[in-house]
């Protein structure tokens, strides 16, 4: 595999950042130390290749070819503009393939309309505020753990990752999900695996009997018992009352007579339910504790904010406008560390994307960790500053140039869900406790499906 840029020419097809909109036949040279980033580090890749070549990058890769555009218009014409020519690409494939089948986040067209008229429901504002007591009962489990852990270092990755999986059941599914703290590990196998898969181009095949292909299958099956013990009813609370997600997925499919069938929409559903309900949040409060314990300015702002708006009480949803600088730092947060770090498409038909020509079949990459560095839009992009948020959700001129939830009508659904449980969260524990990072530690983020924190959070838990 091999990244390819032009030896000369002015914005030439292959590597253009503005000026000449049309493909000229360009001599090629080399640089594979672009594409060994896929593997190593696929951040790096993006940031380099659009520091060196601009806003608009093409990446040969054996048979594949890369398109990355890197241009808040960009992002709207493919994500909002013109949506229907962009189906899900690069690393969703693998996973929609290996393990997500057609769930909300990987189905397309008339499929994914009637599963999204669904599962939307559930998400309602008022639905959601009524959530605010599952997020604080977790957050009051939380604090109390880390009461008891003062002092001493823990992963806060695993510690938000156990929290973001106990609101999620209680929440959406009227589940106790406690019992299945395999998932975590198990979404973690499978997204390597569906990694693995895109940037070695399906060379080994998952028949072979090697340790990678073993772990991934033994993962996969785990999350699929995972799925009988929630359709069953056995990890049910006590309770529900039918508007919970696996309810309304049961009740929208109770009159297909093909069992099998009803069995791969429930499947395929609730995986995805449970990788994305849980793991983009888990994502962005671990950055959040990382952020906060290199910046002690803003955790002081942030505790003293908690200390006056809620006092010693247990918030609830009304809160969320009382705690704008805490909101800030969530905001923040995803701009640097957006938990969906890639937008990957292939596009159904020929395109042109701002004088670019896009043939058919082609992968297009959007990046929201690169577009919310853009130094165009960001002033001093690569700095934690929430106060660049205190005036507006979206403090720059074109809404494009942020996008932590995604754009156009793919948004993502649980997003006002995922806000109000970081930001009760954040306001919760940073009352009461700060993390220090262990002397020298330099968190890598790593970017599989979410953005995670390579290997983990390890934070000394310290009284504030």
């Amino acid at each position: 595999m091999t990244a390819t840029v032009p030896t000369s020419g002015p914005a030439p097809a292959n590597v253009a950042g503005g000026g000449r909109r049309d493909y000229p036949t360009t001599p090629l040279h080399t640089v594979p130390s672009l594409l060994r980033k896929l593997w190593f580090d696929r951040l790096a890749m993006l940031t380099d290749a659009f520091e060196k070549y601009g806003d608009v990058v093409k990446f040969a890769m054996g048979p594949k070819t890369l398109y990355f555009f890197n241009h808040p218009d960009h992002a709207k014409h493919v994500l909002a503009d013109n949506p229907l020519n962009y189906h899900k690409g690069l690393g969703l494939h693998e996973a929609r393939q290996l393990m997500l089948g057609d769930g909300l986040l990987t189905s397309e067209d008339e499929v994914w309309k009637r599963q999204r008229r669904i599962i939307q429901p559930a998400f309602r504002r008022d639905r959601i505020a009524g959530f605010a007591s599952v997020v604080t009962d977790a957050g009051q489990a939380l604090v109390d753990r880390l009461g008891e852990q003062v002092g001493s270092t823990i992963d806060v990755s695993e510690e938000m990752t156990r929290l973001t999986m106990s609101v999620l059941g209680k929440s959406l599914l009227s589940a106790d999900l406690s019992p299945l703290r395999m998932l975590g590990p198990a979404f973690e196998v499978a997204q390597d695996r569906a990694m693995f898969e895109m940037v070695s181009l399906g060379a080994l095949p998952l028949w072979l009997p090697v340790p990678r292909n073993l772990r991934f299958k033994r993962a996969r099956g785990q999350l699929e018992d995972a799925v009988e013990v929630l359709v069953g009813g056995r990890a049910h609370a006590a309770g529900a009352d039918g508007t919970d997600l696996l309810s309304m997925l049961a009740n929208a499919y109770q009159g297909e007579p093909d069992a099998r069938k009803r069995w791969n929409v429930m499947r395929d559903e609730l995986i995805t339910i449970l990788l994305a309900g849980h793991e983009t949040t888990a994502s962005t409060l671990s950055w959040t504790w990382y952020l906060l314990s290199t910046h002690p300015e803003a955790a002081e702002a942030m505790r003293a904010e908690a200390i006056e708006v809620l006092g010693d009480r247990t918030p609830d949803h009304e809160d969320l406008a009382r705690l704008p600088f805490t909101t800030t730092v969530i905001q923040e947060t995803m701009r640097l560390y957006p938990p969906v770090w890639g937008l990957t498409r292939k596009s159904v038909a020929a395109d042109v994307i701002d004088g670019y020509r896009v043939p058919a079949g082609a992968d297009v990459m959007i990046s929201p960790y690169t577009l919310h560095r853009h130094p165009g839009f960001w002033p001093e992009p690569n700095e934690f500053r929430p106060e660049r948020f205190a005036s507006s959700a979206t403090p720059v001129e074109n809404r494009y140039a942020y996008i932590p939830f995604g754009a156009g009508p793919r948004v993502c659904v649980g997003s006002h869900l995922g806000m109000m449980e970081a930001t009760l969260i954040a306001a919760m524990v940073a009352r009461q406790f700060r993390f220090e990072l262990p002397p020298g530690a330099r968190p890598k983020p790593e970017a599989m499906l979410s953005l995670r924190v390579r290997g983990g959070l390890p934070v000394k838990v310290c009284r504030a």
